[in-house]
């Protein structure tokens, strides 16, 4: 049987790190959806704006909860980092396409720089997990 080796110390409170703040903030985006969007600039009386953030609330918890679930797996915490590193590199793209409008102001330069912050340190752990 292969021994397979433990995750990089680092790189695994980094990713592990992300992981929480995706799943809190997919429970509120869940659970308090009208609050999470006026506190992210949105506005919360849009009822298309609030299914999609329950959407993407849902989408968070679940790749939370993937990359606790593969804490311990160093192969799949990178797989599992990849992957959220990619989405979060989405997201940070559809905030700049939206920041083109200025109506969504505050809520686009925070999604860029949440979700650019959080594919860069995501790309970083990928390198050192690999």
């Amino acid at each position: 049987m292969r021994r397979r080796r433990k995750p990089d110390p680092l790189a695994r409170a980094a990713v592990l790190g992300i992981a929480g703040g995706r799943i809190a903030l997919g429970a509120g985006a869940l659970l308090a959806t009208r609050p999470a969007l006026r506190i992210l600039g949105f506005d919360a009386s849009d009822t298309s704006a609030r299914a999609l953030t329950r959407i993407t609330g849902g989408r968070d918890i679940a790749l939370g909860l993937l990359t606790l679930a593969v804490r311990d797996d160093r192969a799949r915490l990178c797989e599992t980092a990849a992957v959220a590193a990619a989405v979060d590199l989405g997201d940070a793209i559809s905030f700049g396409i939206a920041g083109r409008d200025p109506a969504a102001g505050r809520a686009s330069v925070q999604g860029i720089l949440s979700g650019g912050a959080a594919a860069v340190v995501g790309a970083w752990a990928v390198r050192r997990l690999g």
